[in-house]
């Protein structure tokens, strides 16, 4: 970062942010047009509504241009949206919290990978089943600690393969 530029971060509302307070306290002083921000973040976050989404606004403050970079919403925001639940189980060991496939896991991990300490694509699928077990969110209808060790035994190496790329 340059003397030039003023880094601002937001956890920005996923396709639907609205000028606020807080956001024009954070950008007014940098002097960059904060409707363009904003529409520029919900244009880059329209996959992700309805979801917390991280978003940071580099400001040149010489030229008044800003750049963005959007982040990936939580682990657990991406499990909520695939299982269509407003939150998780209350109570994770009755497995309440609803289900949702495999594939749909892999893709979560995909989206995460950069986020994760993950070394392979299986080791991130280990890492949202033990986010889907803490919020008692089931994979296929199987409690998410025992499809863990199902993809652990290497039930599931053949289908990881496929998306391992």
């Amino acid at each position: 970062m340059s003397a030039e530029q003023v880094i601002v971060k937001l956890l920005a509302d996923g396709g639907e942010t609205k000028p606020s307070s807080a956001i024009s306290s954070q950008l007014g002083p940098t002097g960059v047009n904060i409707g363009q921000v904003i529409a520029e973040i919900n244009k880059q976050t329209s996959n992700y509504k309805g979801m917390k989404v991280p978003a940071t606004v580099i400001v040149d403050k010489k030229t008044r241009t800003f750049e963005l970079e959007i982040g990936i919403p939580p682990a657990s925001a991406l499990i909520k949206k695939e299982a269509g639940i407003a939150k998780g189980s209350g109570t994770p060991q009755n497995n309440d919290g609803g289900d949702i496939t495999y594939e749909q896991v892999i893709s979560i991990a995909k989206s995460k990978r950069p986020d994760l300490i993950a070394a392979s694509l299986k080791t991130a699928t280990l890492e949202i089943l033990g986010t889907m077990n803490s919020m008692g969110v089931t994979c296929e209808g199987v409690d998410a600690k025992e499809f863990q060790a199902k993809v652990k035994a290497g039930e599931f190496d053949d289908t990881l393969s496929k998306h391992d790329n």
